[in-house]
């Protein structure tokens, strides 16, 4: 049953609306003025208000404004005796759905309560609809049958129509990013921005003014106001990748925010309000990072309310085929190649490997096979040889002589090294990975004290 609060201060008025509504299959409740109606809206649902535009003490357009500042999606039905243009517009601007002028027939005013639910029915029916295909397309991106996968697109089936907050932990080049595209096109927030940031890539003095924005002339350089990105994202999803970058300084104001959903810009003391749903993403250990004082926990608890771990290529290679495939008709459509398709034997040996660079690698690597193998249709392994001896499944001097996969990937990152003349930007290219994925790599052997061109 439909709830319908009618307000106006004409007694005889409010009395017919009540029984007309109440005859019709609605439950009506009245007030006489803006103020008690705003009574009744702190304690009660209502579906719809018809509202009188001329009541002492407050106007009908200043009671919708009002109500509609705590109640987003309330309908509005203005009766007015001063059927004008303007007053029209005036109301249709302020959100009123419908208006109707006095004097009116019972039947007026039943058509306009039927057509505002009418449409809101309407409404529902295309707001299931754009869910039904944001589902049917919610993995597109996402390639994957195994159970580690199935698990993932599990956990962003159940926490892409909530608010909660998401964590996406994992290896570089294992699809975090478009794991958090996906829930953001799977939730309520689908038509809303999708804003990204790599917290990594901005410098610590200019981390407080990107997300939350400055006045003009707030410091040097400040020639305009500038709005952050939790203001332009408001309504949607702001991606915060690589939140372990965040410098320590900011974690303390970006958990504020998160607690209270305002911001502040610099240069102002105005707090504004914004509804932002926030992902973050990470592949270091934050557990670490806690223990040893450069990562907030009570942040990290605010941020990890749904966590996500996404496996490494290595832990569902059985992936790897349908990954190949998909790369390859991307690749083939984008260097308008007609035909090409890997031989089994290749297929074979590359689904053998352990990629440390992940999926991203893998792209890589098959998109420089597809352009080594121009104008022969099947793809070979010598493709592959012609870039990366680190692809050598049988190369006596490395893969050979592996027993684990840490060994495996500390091998491959020596070879690379060793064929780049440790020139790092080279060798991560080769691996398919990042230069600072690598750097880190290093830097892990460093504090084992291991030399890696040392390494035999």
């Amino acid at each position: 049953m439909k709830n319908i609060l009618v307000v106006d201060d004409d007694l005889s008025l409010r009395t017919i609306l009540n029984e007309t509504l109440s005859n019709s299959g609605f439950k009506v409740r009245i007030a006489k003025d803006g103020k008690s109606a705003l009574d009744l809206l702190s304690e009660n649902q209502f579906d719809l208000v018809i509202s009188d535009l001329m009541m002492p003490g407050m106007t009908g357009i200043e009671f919708m404004v009002a109500a509609r500042n705590v109640h987003e999606n309330l309908g509005f039905l203005i009766i007015t005796a001063y059927g004008t243009v303007e007053t029209a517009v005036d109301a249709l601007h302020k959100g009123a759905f419908d208006f109707v002028t006095k004097p009116f027939s019972i039947s007026q005013i039943e058509s306009r309560v039927n057509r505002y639910f009418e449409y809101q029915d309407l409404k529902a029916e295309n707001k299931a609809l754009k869910r039904k295909l944001s589902d049917d397309r919610q993995y597109t991106k996402l390639i994957g049958q195994s159970p580690e996968m199935e698990r993932v697109f599990s956990q962003i089936s159940i926490v892409a129509r909530s608010d909660a907050s998401v964590f996406i932990q994992g290896e570089s080049g294992t699809g975090k990013e478009l794991i958090a595209q996906s829930i953001h096109d799977g939730s309520d927030r689908s038509d809303k921005p999708f804003l990204k940031i790599n917290c990594s890539a901005i410098p610590e003095s200019l981390f407080e003014s990107t997300l939350f924005g400055h006045e003009k002339g707030s410091f040097t350089n400040a020639i305009k106001m500038h709005k952050g990105l939790f203001e332009e994202a408001d309504g949607g999803t702001l991606l915060l990748d690589e939140i372990s970058e965040i410098p320590v300084t900011m974690q303390a104001k970006l958990l504020r925010v998160l607690q209270n959903r305002t911001i502040t810009r610099v240069g102002n003391t105005q707090e504004l309000d914004v509804d932002v749903r926030v992902i973050a993403t990470s592949n270091q250990d934050l557990d670490k990072l806690i223990r040893d004082g450069n990562f907030r926990s009570d942040l990290y608890y605010r941020l990890n309310v749904f966590p996500i771990i996404v496996p490494p290529l290595r832990m569902r290679n059985t992936d790897i085929p349908l990954l190949i495939e998909h790369f390859i008709s991307k690749f083939k459509i984008k260097y308008r190649f007609e035909h090409k398709e890997l031989s089994a034997e290749t297929l074979k040996s590359i689904s053998r490997e352990d990629w440390p660079g992940n999926v991203r690698q893998l792209e890589n690597i098959i998109e420089r096979a597809v352009l080594y193998s121009g104008d022969e249709e099947r793809i070979a392994m010598e493709h592959f040889n012609l870039e990366a001896e680190v692809l050598k499944a049988d190369d006596a001097s490395s893969i050979k002589a592996v027993t684990t996969i840490a060994e495996m990937e500390k091998q491959m990152i020596h070879n690379a090294l060793k064929r780049t003349t440790n020139n790092r930007t080279q060798a991560a290219d080769l691996l398919g990975i990042s230069v600072r994925t690598l750097r880190n790599k290093l830097h892990q052997y460093d504090e084992m004290g291991q030399d890696m061109l040392k390494l035999n």
